[in-house]
């Protein structure tokens, strides 16, 4: 309950605060390249339930017909304005929206696709068992995570074998220790690690 609160207050105030920005990045991505402000991605939240992810639109539309995962920071997909969103990770703000209306939380394990979830044992399918979040401890440790792919020559199954099984060790851990305090130190340690 004092989670719910606590992501229902700094959501709405981070809305409403960032709002002004939000139509700034807005207006950019319109100048930059053709299509949506937004990109929605359907996701697997809270007891394997699929919802849309909300994100700032940093790819030319259609790329994610051809991969599932980016490959560095200067994959040819990424737009101009993309790369710079990306790299300091405000494409990801519009998720206060999803934390707002209740399917993600600040933090907790982040969303995974559906695709990948399906590979997931039956130990890893307890980091559904909570909602997911913005940032988490895999997301910290895998700020750069782009660029671990960036040059593989598969780097989906590259993913797969080296990547997912630790995000999901971190996950679980997280699961198992969660609490308001873990939390804040998490959305610090976040902060922290975006200027690094």
């Amino acid at each position: 309950m004092i989670k719910r609160l606590f992501d229902l207050i700094f959501s709405l105030l981070g809305i409403l605060i960032l709002f002004p920005f939000f139509l700034l990045i807005g207006l950019i991505i319109k100048l930059d390249s053709s299509g949506p402000i937004f990109y929605l991605q359907e996701r697997v939240g809270q007891d394997g339930t699929l919802f849309k992810l909300f994100k700032f639109r940093t790819m030319q539309i259609g790329a994610d017909k051809f991969t599932a995962i980016t490959v560095g920071h200067r994959d040819p997909r990424i737009t101009r304005a993309g790369y710079y969103l990306r790299k300091f990770k405000i494409d990801e703000l519009p998720q206060l929206i999803n934390v707002f209306m209740g399917t993600m939380s600040l933090v907790g394990p982040r969303p995974e696709l559906k695709k990948f979830v399906d590979l997931y044992t039956r130990e890893q399918l307890q980091v559904l068992t909570i909602k997911p979040g913005i940032t988490d401890y895999a997301s910290i440790e895998f700020r750069n995570e782009n660029e671990l792919l960036a040059g593989k020559s598969d780097p989906i199954n590259f993913y797969i074998r080296e990547i997912m099984p630790v995000k999901l060790a971190l996950n679980l851990k997280y699961l198992h220790s969660q609490s308001f305090w873990s939390d804040l130190v998490i959305i610090f340690r976040t902060l922290v690690s975006i200027f690094k």
